[in-house]
């Protein structure tokens, strides 16, 4: 039977190929003008990303969001094209009729929505002249009517009539931005054509380019997502005389598009795992799964965006005084929330399902649905009962932390007093009940004397659900790089987390303070002794991977810093679910 051709004359299966590589040139969305009842777009915005090496797909100004949310599934990274005003009421602003000029309102619509939705998929974006303060309004920034009005006439003439493709004035890189990299000098020569320009930053945004005269002609996002916006037309300049002055703008594109491109089809065949977020600590202030949440950092919506397929969440308890009384709310409270996260995933059912063993999460996943994996963070939750082990078990819990800050009647912790001196004599109970019934004992919040003790005792490897790096950052609840050691050659893994406090002494932290921590660890412990659990919900988070929806960002900075397919596999969740069948087959109990 002869092999199916496309139209592009490569063969069905070197195109199968070409995806799972990332070898396809990616593609690059290009919002469409539209006059006189027509889409269009002027050749240089296609020539430049063709030349640039990339795929352009015309995306004409449609607004039903279910269709952009599509199409943005297709693309790789946005060009957003110049063209009309925006209409300064999506600013809040109150219109000037006799500073604005042409206002598109079907462009408006479509492109502040579309803006919206590729940045919350983290897609790479281009603005151009419009594009720039279409990326402002969109993002809660501002945008001058008119510069001459706001800013008094002593301006540079910003409406050249000169061609398209000739330089006029001179802009300023702001150093050590994008701009100044990309282009690797301190002022380029650009044309104008605009009597608008971006007033206010949106938040997460810098200004990356000025003009002689002071206003705003570049603008970039320093939070992690790659989004460039320009007041002036780069794509002209290709058509005059192939002029390719402007093309590493359009490089730069390209190459983010690539990546994000590997990352998004890496993302189709590995399964990713978040290991620990305290989302259910939400719970009492009606939190939905289904529903997306201003305060919640994890919702199907983030994971969708964010390419998560499986999050634990977990019951997390307070540490108490050990009484009686305290004793048993806190079996109650652990109880309660487990079985919120059934309610909210039974709300849901059509997106999202529970699992309790690994085995069920790739037809999960092959079926198009969400996994939630139950968890429990501090071992306070059964009290003085050891068989509470087993009826969380029964619920589906995989692993309990075992305990918080503040020694309990388990073993000592971090944050604790050493009352124990290690495990207590009930804690080694509480290790052997756990290897019996096949939950993975959790070693984040641990003293060392405890971790040593539990290394000791159990007869299966153990896990850190959210620790990350002391010889980094100087904190009790960070790994030294001896424990590290210690829990690979148990077979264990470290799941790096993103609390701010356990990846720098001071400051607000940055993906790239997270991925220092995720790569030391990797090369203490090994790549396959390494995994990511953010504490989403409990004060997890850093600028450039703030929420589940950013995810991604991740993959795409592995990819950058040279880790292969199988090794970031292994990290978004391979190494957890090693660890959690070796657990569970040492389970002499059938769950129930």
């Amino acid at each position: 039977m002869e092999t199916k051709r496309f139209n592009l004359g490569i063969e069905y299966n070197e195109l199968h190929r070409g995806y799972h590589t990332g070898a396809i040139k990616p593609i690059i969305g290009i919002t469409a003008n539209f006059n006189d009842g027509n889409a269009c777009l002027a050749e240089a915005y296609y020539a430049s990303v063709l030349e640039a090496g990339g795929v352009p797909l015309l995306i004409p100004p449609y607004s039903q969001r279910e269709a952009l949310a599509e199409t943005l599934k297709m693309v790789d990274a946005l060009v957003l094209s110049g063209g009309a005003d925006i209409d300064p009421r999506y600013m809040a602003q109150q219109p000037d009729y006799t500073l604005l000029h042409t206002i598109n309102p079907k462009r408006d619509e479509q492109e502040l929505m579309l803006v919206r939705l590729a940045t919350d998929r983290q897609l790479p974006i281009l603005g151009i002249c419009r594009g720039i303060q279409t990326l402002a309004a969109a993002l809660g920034g501002e945008v001058h009517q008119d510069i001459y009005a706001a800013l008094g006439d002593n301006l540079l003439c910003h409406d050249q009539q000169e061609e398209r493709g000739v330089a006029t004035h001179e802009v300023y890189l702001v150093p050590h931005t994008r701009l100044a990299k990309i282009f690797g000098r301190e002022k380029i020569g650009v044309n104008t054509f605009h009597h608008q320009a971006v007033s206010v930053l949106p938040q997460g945004f810098k200004v990356s380019a000025v003009a002689p005269d002071g206003v705003i002609e570049g603008m970039e996002a320093v939070d992690g997502r790659s989004i460039i916006g320009v007041q002036w037309h780069p794509e002209s300049f290709i058509m005059k005389d192939y002029n390719t002055c402007m093309m590493p703008l359009f490089r730069w594109l390209v190459a983010e598009a690539q990546l994000y491109r590997r990352a998004k089809n890496l993302h189709r065949h590995i399964i990713s795992i978040d290991s620990h977020c305290d989302t259910p600590m939400l719970f009492a202030e009606g939190y939905s799964l289904g529903e997306r949440s201003n305060k919640a950092l994890v919702d199907l919506h983030k994971m969708d965006e964010g390419a998560l397929d499986v999050v634990t969440m977990v019951a997390y308890l307070k540490q108490e005084a050990r009484t009686a009384a305290s004793r048993a709310a806190a079996v109650a409270k652990a109880h309660a929330l487990l079985k919120g996260i059934e309610e909210r995933v039974a709300v849901c059912s059509d997106c999202v399902a529970l699992a309790s063993h690994p085995d069920e999460l790739l037809p999960l996943k092959r079926s198009g649905k969400r996994v939630i994996m139950r968890g429990i963070e501090n071992g306070f939750a059964i009290g003085d009962d050891i068989k509470k082990i087993q009826h969380y078990r029964n619920m589906g819990v995989v692993y309990m932390t075992l305990c918080h800050n503040g020694d309990n009647d388990i073993c000592d912790s971090a944050r604790g007093d050493g009352e124990h001196g290690g495990l207590s004599a009930f804690g080694k109970e509480v290790v052997r009940e756990m290897n019996r019934v096949g939950m993975m004992i959790d070693l984040s919040h641990a003293a060392e004397t405890t971790f040593y003790d539990v290394l000791k005792y159990s007869t299966v490897p153990v896990v850190c659900s959210h620790s990350s790096c002391r010889a980094l950052c100087n904190h009790p609840r960070n790994l030294t790089d001896e424990q590290m050691r210690a829990i690979a050659a148990k077979g264990g893994v470290v799941q790096i987390t993103m609390y701010s406090g356990f990846l720098v002494q001071d400051g607000v932290a940055t993906l790239d303070d997270f991925m220092r921590h995720l790569f030391h660890a990797i090369s203490v412990a090994g790549v396959s002794h390494v995994g990511i659990g953010t504490d989403f919900d409990g004060d997890g988070g850093v600028v450039g991977c703030s929420d589940a929806s950013q995810l991604r960002n991740i993959t795409r900075e592995m990819l950058r810093r040279g880790l292969s397919d199988a090794d970031i596999e292994a990290v978004w969740g391979g190494n957890w679910l090693r660890v959690m069948r070796i657990v569970q087959k040492a389970d002499m109990n059938k769950i129930a």
